[in-house]
C-alpha cells in the first residue's frame, strides 16, 4: 500500500494513556565478547498450573463472557467463565474414562472454536497434552505426508475435528483405526465417530480434581510443532510452567492487561503460539473475553473480521503485518468502524514479521483524525520454544523492527557471530526440548542450556542498552557473495517487501556464491492484476509479466539501489514467481511465513536462469537512471 509520510500535526499528537511496566536492561559484558542482558524488573509469581486461572475467574466473576463465537444465526454464542468450567471438567472425565494421559494425547485438527478451546482447557487440565495440528495440514495439504508425521509422533488418545465431513480425507489418510474419532457435526463417511455432545454429557467426578493436583509446572500442557527448516515438523514440548510464566512475563511489560480485563477479536490460529499460547493466554490469564474471528485476513474472508469488528470494538488487537494492511484498507474508507475500532483501544500488537513503516503510519494518521491520540503500537521477539514472549518493545518506538529489551525473568545471551550478534535465550517460558526427538535437542541448547533461536539483532545503541534491540536477520539465511561479502538477508527482505508494497506479497534473495544479489517475489496477484487494469480472469502469466508490472518494479530496484551502501545491498535483478508457495515443498508455514532455503533449493532453475547473460525476458533488472 502506500501512504503520505505522517504530518506533523500526526507526530505532535498525544499517545494515549497506558499503563506499561518500567523500562530496564541489565548487562553483563564477557571477556569473549558476549553480553547477557537481563531485565531490571524481577519476574512475579504465577500458578503453578494454566487452567488455576480458570478456577479462579469462576470463582470470583463466573458471569463474566470468557468465549464468544457466531453462532449459524449470525449472533454470538457465548459462554462464560462458570459454563466454562463446568463444562471443561466434564470434558476432561471424558478424556480420563477414555485412558488419555501423558502418553496418549489429545489431537485437534480444524480451526478456532469454542469446542476446541473447550477440549484443550480440559486436556490440560487433567495433566493431558494437548496438540492443535495446522488446519493446512488437513485442508490445503494434497499428500498429508506432514498430518501423518505428527499424528505417527503423537500416538494420540482421541482426535477431533469440529466438522467431520469437512476433515474426512485427513481423517482417512492419517487417523489410525484404533483412535477414536470426535466431532462436533457431520461425521465422516466410512468411520464411525463419536459426537461432542457425548463427551459433553458425562458427569465430572472426584477423579478430575484428582487429576488436576498431580498436574504441576513441570506437566506437558501441549505439544506446538513447528515446521524445521528443511525437515518434517517437530513437536515443542510446552509445560504449565512455560505458560504460566511467560504471562507473568506480559504482564510485567503491559501490566494494562490486568487492570483492565482484555477483550479481543482474534483469528490467529491455535495451533501457532502467537494466538494459542499468547493471545488465548492473555484472555484467561487476565479474565477477559474472546471473540473469536473466524475470517482471515485474505479475499473472502478478510470480510468476515470487519464485520466481528464492527461488532465489538477490542480492548488491544493483535495481528500479523498483513492482517494490519488489510485492516488499513477499511478504516480508511468507514469512518464509523474508525471511530468503533479505536474508541477504548489501550495497545496495538504486531508480530511475524516486521510490519512495513507505511502501514503504521496510517494507523498513526487514522487514529489521531478519528479519536485526537495515537495508539501505542509495540512487539517483540520470541518464537514457538520460548512460548513465545521473550522481549518486548514496550514503549514508543516509531520504528518497525525494534524488539525492545529481555521480559522479567528471561535471559539474552549474545555471541558474536560472523559481523553480527546471534540472540540465545534461557528461562522458565523455554521447552525442555522436543516431543519423542531427544536428537533435536543437542543443537537446540548451547552448553549453559540457552536456546539458540538463529535470530540475529544489534543495539539501537551500543552506548545506551535501555534503548533496545532491533532485529538483525536470521543467521542462517545469511549467505556470502563471491567477493566474500556478507549479505544479511533478513533486512533487506524486508526492505524489499515494505518497498514494494502493495505489489510483493513476499520474496526470497538470492546470491550466494554469486557476483551480486538477485531477488525472487511472490506478488499480490489483485495489486498488480489492477495496475495492469486486466481482467479477473486473466492468467498469472499475463498478470505478472506485463509490461506495467515490470516497469513498476524495475523502479523499485532503482530507487532501493540509489540508497544502497555497496553490493550487499544492491539488488541487481528480479525475477516474479508465478507459481505460488508450496506448503507440501515445505515453502511455506501454516501461518504464512517463507521459508527461503526450501524455495531456493526447490527453484534452483529459476535461481540460475537469474544469473544466465541473458536472463530471459521475464528478468527485471533496475530501471536506467
Amino acid at each position: 500500500m502506500t501512504a503520505a509520510s505522517p504530518t506533523a500535526a500526526t507526530r505532535s499528537a498525544p499517545l494515549r494513556p497506558v499503563d506499561l511496566g518500567p523500562r530496564s536492561t541489565r548487562v553483563e559484558a564477557r571477556s569473549d565478547g558476549t553480553l547477557i542482558l537481563t531485565s531490571g524488573t524481577p519476574l512475579a509469581a504465577y500458578p503453578d498450573r494454566f487452567t488455576d486461572r480458570l478456577l479462579q475467574w469462576a470463582d470470583v466473576r463466573g458471569n463474566t463472557p470468557f468465549l464468544a463465537q457466531r453462532a449459524a444465526d449470525g449472533t454470538w454464542r457465548t459462554l462464560d467463565y462458570a459454563q466454562a468450567l463446568a463444562q471443561v471438567r466434564s470434558l476432561a472425565q471424558a478424556l480420563l474414562d477414555r485412558g488419555l494421559g501423558p502418553d496418549r494425547p489429545l489431537a485437534v485438527l480444524s480451526d478456532n472454536s469454542i469446542e476446541h478451546a473447550l477440549l484443550g482447557l480440559a486436556a490440560q487440565h487433567v495433566g493431558i497434552p494437548y496438540a492443535p495440528v495446522s488446519v493446512a495440514y488437513s485442508l490445503v495439504s494434497t499428500d498429508h505426508a506432514k498430518l501423518r508425521h505428527i499424528i505417527d509422533l503423537l500416538q494420540p488418545g482421541l482426535i477431533f475435528a469440529a466438522d467431520g465431513e469437512q476433515y474426512e480425507r485427513a481423517i482417512a489418510a492419517a487417523a489410525p483405526a484404533g483412535v477414536e474419532v470426535v466431532v462436533s457435526t457431520r461425521a465422516p463417511t466410512g468411520r464411525a465417530a463419536t459426537a461432542f455432545e457425548t463427551l459433553l454429557g458425562t458427569p465430572a467426578s472426584s477423579a478430575v480434581d484428582a487429576a488436576h493436583a498431580r498436574t504441576g509446572p513441570d506437566t506437558v500442557a501441549k505439544v506446538l510443532f513447528t515446521s524445521g527448516s528443511t525437515g518434517l515438523p517437530k513437536g515443542v514440548t510446552t509445560t504449565h510452567r512455560m505458560l504460566c510464566s511467560n504471562q507473568a512475563m506480559i504482564l510485567g511489560c503491559l501490566p494494562c492487561l490486568a487492570t483492565t480485563p482484555p477483550v479481543l477479536v482474534d483469528w490467529l490460529p491455535w495451533n501457532h503460539v502467537f494466538g494459542g499460547n499468547h493471545n488465548l493466554g492473555i484472555v484467561l490469564y487476565n479474565g477477559g473475553t474472546l471473540y473469536i474471528d473466524e475470517g482471515k485476513p485474505v479475499p473472502g474472508l478478510i470480510e468476515r473480521s470487519i464485520a466481528n469488528l464492527r461488532d465489538i470494538a477490542p480492548t488491544v488487537y493483535y495481528n500479523v503485518p498483513r492482517g494490519f494492511e488489510a485492516l488499513v484498507a477499511y478504516l480508511e474508507r468507514e469512518p464509523a468502524l474508525r471511530k468503533h475500532f479505536f474508541s477504548r483501544m489501550q495497545f496495538m500488537f504486531y508480530a511475524g514479521a516486521s510490519l512495513s513503516q507505511p502501514v503504521w503510519d496510517a494507523l498513526d494518521r487514522l487514529a489521531v483524525d478519528t479519536v485526537g491520540e495515537r495508539i501505542l503500537m509495540i512487539t517483540g521477539l520470541g518464537s514457538t520454544e520460548t512460548a513465545p514472549f521473550a522481549t518486548c518493545a514496550h514503549w514508543e518506538t516509531r520504528t518497525a523492527g525494534v524488539i525492545g529489551i529481555p521480559a522479567p525473568g528471561a535471559e539474552v545471551k549474545l555471541i558474536p557471530n560472523a559481523g553480527k550478534l546471534e540472540a540465545r535465550f534461557r528461562g522458565p517460558m523455554v521447552t525442555p526440548g522436543y516431543w519423542r526427538a531427544p536428537a533435536l535437542d543437542k543443537d537446540a541448547f548451547d552448553e549453559e542450556g540457552f536456546y539458540r533461536m538463529g535470530d540475529a539483532v544489534r543495539f539501537i545503541d551500543p552506548a545506551d542498552p535501555q534503548q533496545g534491540l532491533i532485529f538483525d536477520g536470521r543467521i542462517a539465511e545469511d549467505f556470502k557473495l563471491a567477493t566474500g561479502t556478507w549479505v544479511s538477508v533478513g533486512p533487506l527482505r524486508g526492505r524489499l517487501i515494505a518497498e514494494g508494497a502493495p505489489l510483493v506479497q513476499d520474496a526470497v534473495i538470492t546470491g550466494h556464491d554469486r557476483d551480486s544479489v538477485g531477488a525472487m517475489i511472490f506478488p499480490n496477484l489483485a495489486a498488480c492484476r489492477a495496475l495492469a487494469e486486466l481482467p479477473a480472469d486473466a492468467s498469472v502469466h499475463a498478470v505478472v509479466t506485463h509490461p506495467r508490472v515490470g516497469e513498476h518494479l524495475a523502479a523499485l530496484l532503482t530507487r532501493m539501489n540509489e540508497l544502497a551502501t555497496g553490493s550487499a545491498s544492491r539488488i541487481g535483478q528480479l525475477l516474479v514467481l508465478e507459481d505460488p508457495a508450496s506448503i507440501d515443498r515445505n515453502e511455506v508455514t501454516d501461518k504464512g511465513s517463507i521459508n527461503q532455503r526450501a524455495v531456493l533449493q526447490n527453484r534452483q532453475a529459476l535461481v540460475d536462469a537469474l544469473y544466465t547473460v541473458s536472463g530471459g525476458a521475464d528478468i527485471i533488472r533496475p530501471a536506467p537512471g
